[in-house]
């Protein structure tokens, strides 16, 4: 179409590439976007007690002190030990 031509012509002169360039970035983008989404839609569903297992290990002392700057704010209490068995609910994706 004459004027996705033109709007692409305008842009890859701002950008300053030739629109042959400008084209194949785009294209380059749009199939790393579909990629994503492939692979999204494949990858294992996350399992509520293996996450819950990753959190236990993150939570155990080991008994070293953490670097200077590391350190936990006075008085802050980590929200899982409020609520022990919590695990995180998984953010719904927007369609």
């Amino acid at each position: 179409m004459p004027s996705v031509r033109e709007a692409a012509e305008a842009f890859s002169q701002k950008e300053g590439v030739s629109l042959n360039q400008f084209i194949n970035v785009a294209v380059a983008e749009r199939l790393a976007h579909l990629q994503h989404e492939d692979w999204l839609a494949r990858r294992p569903k996350s399992d509520p007690s293996l996450l819950a297992r990753a959190l236990g290990a993150l939570d155990k002392e080991t008994g070293n002190r953490p670097d200077p700057g590391d350190e936990l704010p006075e008085g802050y209490v980590s929200i899982r030990k409020n609520a022990p068995n919590r695990v995180p609910k998984a953010r719904k994706r927007a369609v």
